[in-house]
């Protein structure tokens, strides 16, 4: 895990968070289409006119948080 060490910490902090980001907006459209039925559902509940906005801005905080905090997990405070 050396690997993680050597990284900036910003660099390991938008890795961690786009990986974050790609995975939980798949799991959370799946999981509306399933939920409502049908994709046409989906849509309506995310990306509507007045609620995708929303989605993307909790999507993007989420993501930075959790991009930050592993990277700062990684780089100071698991020990070698």
């Amino acid at each position: 895990m050396s690997e993680y060490k050597n990284q900036p910490f910003f660099k390991l902090a938008i890795r961690f968070g786009l990986v974050f980001l790609v995975v939980v907006s798949i799991i959370k459209i799946v999981m509306a289409i399933f939920n409502t039925g049908s994709i046409a559902g989906m849509v309506n509940e995310y990306f509507s006119k007045d609620v995708w906005q929303q989605f993307v801005l909790i999507q993007l905080v989420m993501s930075a948080i959790y991009g930050l905090f592993m990277a700062g997990y990684y780089k100071f405070i698991r020990k070698q």
